[in-house]
């Protein structure tokens, strides 16, 4: 059983891991974190009225609206993330978005 120093010294190790890959996630984003929020409320709304074709439509349409240019870059992260589909975005991706997340 190791002692309160060696529990304390792993749960800094572990704070510092969480910290560093959530400045890794945040420097990784190809939009502002708020798109993204944008992004998530216009799927949900979307999603519930016209249900998921299996493929990312809604999302190039939002990215689209809103005039963003990297839509192929953005494409790429999304799948890297599990988000290969319009409700995987909100399943998968969303989650990381989240203030407690673990990524």
């Amino acid at each position: 059983m190791p002692d309160k120093k060696e529990i304390e010294r792993r749960k800094q190790i572990r704070k510092e891991l969480r910290d560093k890959a959530k400045i890794e996630f945040e420097n990784s984003l190809h939009i502002s974190r708020e798109k993204f929020t944008q992004l998530f409320d216009y799927l949900d709304e979307n999603l519930s009225e016209f249900g998921c074709d299996d493929s990312l439509k809604l999302t190039c349409e939002f990215l689209q609206k809103n005039k963003i240019e990297n839509i192929e870059e953005i494409k790429n992260w999304l799948g890297e993330k599990g988000g290969y589909c319009d409700c995987e975005v909100l399943n998968n991706v969303e989650e990381m978005f989240e203030e407690d997340a673990i990524l």
